[in-house]
């Protein structure tokens, strides 16, 4: 496996980069970010993921997250996949809520989506071993995070991997996919009409059927003009009560669902997140 380089730049004593490589999983090129914080040779550091929300790209968090000024501070190696496979041989959607841009981060099994969307893996094994193969990674201390659809694949990823993912948070997640139109509409594309097999990919019937971890956070903006119909972060209130899981839900008064009201709400994230690495 060939890791391009595409570029670096220095910021808060480490570096930043975007990475490009051909991936098995996907059989597209798929570009990611990384910030690097300053740290002496031969440390192992502590890993963030951060998964993007519908129509985003790793440069989204990258340009407007404002994460590495903590991330230095603390000592944290922060990981900005992309969103879906593209390109100009990969299927494609009229919609922004489905195809290119917008993976959902699971395994299709559909025709045509099967043969390239597969961010579940990519993301759950593939490019954890680029990271470990290429960046001074601890991948006993990986935490993860995301935004909106991304928030959803935080959830569900963390909940069905709670030994690799010591923390898990989200800003404005999807927390019911099962239970609103984006997910309604990209699990039937993605996955088929069996709602059995869209368990998996919702952060609520996963803890209905057993999953657990330590503890969540979740930050939402009440401005957010996606709250009532496809975030309802009041089913995850349901859900962990449930099953006695610890849930930190702030609701930010005035915020909405922009990078506004992530990047003000970043560090805070971040240093929940180091506490438990």
């Amino acid at each position: 496996m060939t890791l391009e380089t595409q570029s670096t730049i220095m910021a808060f004593g480490g570096s930043q980069g975007v990475y490009r490589h051909l991936s098995a999983e996907t059989k597209t090129d798929m570009s990611f970010a990384v910030f690097v914080p300053p740290h002496e040779e031969g440390v192992k550091l502590p890993v963030i993921w951060y998964l993007s929300g519908l129509t985003c790209t790793h440069a989204n968090v990258m340009e407007k997250g404002e994460y590495r000024r903590a991330c230095a501070e603390l000592g944290l190696i922060f990981v900005a996949p992309d969103t879906s496979p593209r390109g100009d041989n990969v299927p494609d959607d009229d919609g922004y809520d489905f195809g290119q841009g917008a993976g959902f981060y699971v395994d299709a099994i559909r025709h045509p989506w099967a043969a390239n969307f597969r961010m579940r893996s990519y993301i759950e094994q593939e490019l954890p071993q680029i990271i470990a193969a290429h960046f001074p990674a601890d991948m006993s201390r990986q935490g993860i995070m995301g935004h909106s659809m991304g928030g959803h694949g935080a959830l569900t990823i963390g909940l069905r991997h709670p030994d690799t993912y010591k923390s898990i948070s989200a800003f404005a997640p999807i927390v019911s996919p099962i239970n609103c139109p984006w997910g309604q509409k990209a699990l039937s594309g993605y996955i088929g009409d069996d709602p059995v097999l869209w368990r998996e990919y919702d952060a609520c019937a996963l803890i209905a059927d057993g999953a657990r971890t330590g503890a969540l956070l979740v930050d939402q903006g009440t401005a957010d003009n996606f709250l009532a119909d496809q975030l309802k972060p009041e089913l995850l209130t349901a859900a962990c009560r449930d099953a006695g899981i610890d849930l930190t839900l702030n609701m930010r008064d005035g915020y909405d669902h922009s990078y506004y009201f992530i990047s003000t709400f970043m560090a805070e994230h971040l240093r929940w997140h180091a506490a438990r690495l």
